[in-house]
């Protein structure tokens, strides 16, 4: 029998590119997206997609209704992928452009795998694999958002697999870094929602990176394909002992190993210099 994975934010990007790489390894995936015309665009290629909006308890708990009467109710793994980057100094978001960023990359994600867990413990075992970032461990400036919301998901996940420690559930840990996909493009929305330019004191630097968040492909040398999250994502599935963190391009195998080896004050200056 296939089995089952339900996966997140699949319009674009990773979510998109592993939910086809899934479904070819002969996987029951149950692809999500936010919109009801990636839904569609997602059928017509192919795959079983449904609706689900990370930001909407409802909705959440509706996808997953759905997701069951397709499995027959067993679920045996989540892939939680669906977020968004919400850029800006702290000083000039506002505390519910905070509040938008943690319904989505945080407070979604709880929700979802609090509807998931109840499945996987009847039918005792599965997988969860969050998709993190280099930015859940190595804070980077103009990024306060997206860094608080990645944070917060990793000390979760810590806790939630020390908490299922007695159980046959593995949690895993995605760090990509620097991936080729439409994250400037969406970022760059949130960017022009909440931040005025002109009146901050960071104009001058909101200036430079507007057009780094136009730009169809990253001005990082080390970004890869979303392809490159493929291999780890079978592996969290797959392996008898998955690994808790997988960490993916050499920004975040690097900032790892310095964050270990570097005073605090020496890693900020590092990290200022980078961003």
């Amino acid at each position: 029998m296939a089995k089952s994975i339900l996966v997140t934010g699949c319009s674009t990007g990773i979510g998109y590119t592993c939910a086809h790489a899934l479904h070819k390894a002969g996987y029951q995936v149950i692809a999500s997206c936010r919109h009801f015309d990636d839904v569609k665009r997602l059928q017509n290629e192919g795959l079983t997609c449904i609706q689900l909006d990370l930001s909407d308890t409802n909705s959440i708990e509706h996808a997953v209704e759905k997701a069951l009467e397709i499995t027959g109710g067993r679920l045996d793994a989540l892939f939680n992928n669906g977020a968004y980057g919400q850029p800006g100094a702290l000083e000039d978001l506002p505390t519910q452009a905070l509040r938008e960023q943690f319904e989505t990359n945080f407070f979604g994600w709880h929700h979802l795998v609090k509807q998931v867990l109840p499945i996987m413990r009847k039918q005792g075992n599965g997988r969860i694999i969050q998709n993190s970032s280099v930015l859940g461990f190595a804070a980077m400036p103009y990024r306060g958002a997206y860094n608080s919301s990645k944070f917060a998901l990793e000390g979760w996940s810590d806790t939630l697999r020390l908490e299922l420690a007695d159980t046959n559930i593995k949690i895993s840990l995605i760090e990509p870094g620097p991936i080729e996909t439409q994250f400037r493009k969406n970022a760059q929305k949130a960017f022009e929602k909440w931040i005025g330019i002109n009146s901050s004191v960071h104009h001058e630097y909101y200036k430079k990176r507007i057009k780094e968040l136009g730009n169809e492909t990253s001005s990082s040398t080390f970004a890869l394909p979303p392809e490159s999250c493929i291999r780890p994502l079978f592996h969290a599935l797959e392996a008898r002992k998955p690994k808790v963190r997988y960490r993916i391009t050499t920004p975040t195998k690097a900032f790892a190993l310095l964050k270990r080896v570097l005073s605090s004050r020496l890693l900020d200056k590092l990290l200022v210099r980078v961003s």
